[in-house]
């Protein structure tokens, strides 16, 4: 359920699933219909699981062209945002900026591939709120799946190094230089190369239910999966 009473925000970080336009690296090496497919599938099962939240306010930023798309992927009850400028760095910097301008919210970015990440993970993030100015969900890669913040911090997310491998560092390079404390959640993948992907589709093989449309999507691409597990050497 998503309150806007409540003093906890979601605010998921997403684009319209228009094809070339997502899922870039993937689009590499599986069909496009199938790369645009995927990103609806794993954004509509993030909106599923953020709305699972008990009195969480749920919304999304996207960049300005693609707020009428989503509104109506997003359907009743959660706002849809333009960010300000272009980039993820900027619509990090625009949820801040709009969550946190008249009070201090807790407020969490959450990135929009990760729908199997457990419930209770996004819980404990808006705990540790309670306790550091900043929290952050750190990926394998070197990235984080999810920031919050209480206050507006403007230059938490200058010189976007976000979508490399050292976009956490940075980001903690920034912490460390703003002396805010910050907490960590546990480690988790996002889906970004074909090895994100087999690991996806052997854990919801086992709990389908923790993303039922990716799980559909990896029936319906089976096939297509099945050339890039080969190609990675899976078993």
């Amino acid at each position: 359920m998503h309150s806007r009473s409540s003093d906890r925000t979601l605010v998921i970080m997403a684009k319209a699933p228009k094809p070339g336009m997502v899922k870039s690296r993937l689009a590499r090496i599986l069909p496009l219909p199938a790369v645009t497919a995927l990103y609806r599938c794993l954004l509509e099962d993030t909106m599923a699981l953020a709305r699972s939240l008990d009195r969480v306010e749920v919304a999304i930023m996207c960049p300005g062209s693609d707020v009428d798309e989503l509104a109506c992927v997003a359907g009743d009850g959660v706002r849809v945002l333009a960010q300000k400028g272009q980039g993820l760095a900027a619509g990090l910097t625009s949820v801040f900026t709009h969550f946190a301008a008249a009070s201090r919210r807790r407020i969490i970015a959450f990135n929009s591939d990760s729908p199997h990440l457990p419930a209770p993970v996004l819980e404990g993030a808006f705990e540790a709120l309670a306790a550091y100015d900043v929290v952050v969900g750190p990926t394998y890669d070197g990235g984080y799946y999810l920031v919050g913040a209480k206050a507006i911090y403007p230059s938490l997310f200058e010189d976007d190094g976000i979508g490399t491998g050292s976009a956490r560092e940075t980001l903690l390079t920034r912490v460390r230089t703003l002396q805010l404390s910050v907490g960590f959640t546990v480690p988790f993948y996002d889906i970004d190369v074909a090895g994100d992907l087999i690991h996806l589709a052997a854990e919801l093989r086992l709990a389908p239910a923790r993303a039922p449309r990716t799980a559909a999507w990896f029936v319906d691409w089976e096939q297509a999966v099945a050339v890039l597990r080969q190609g990675i050497g899976d078993p």
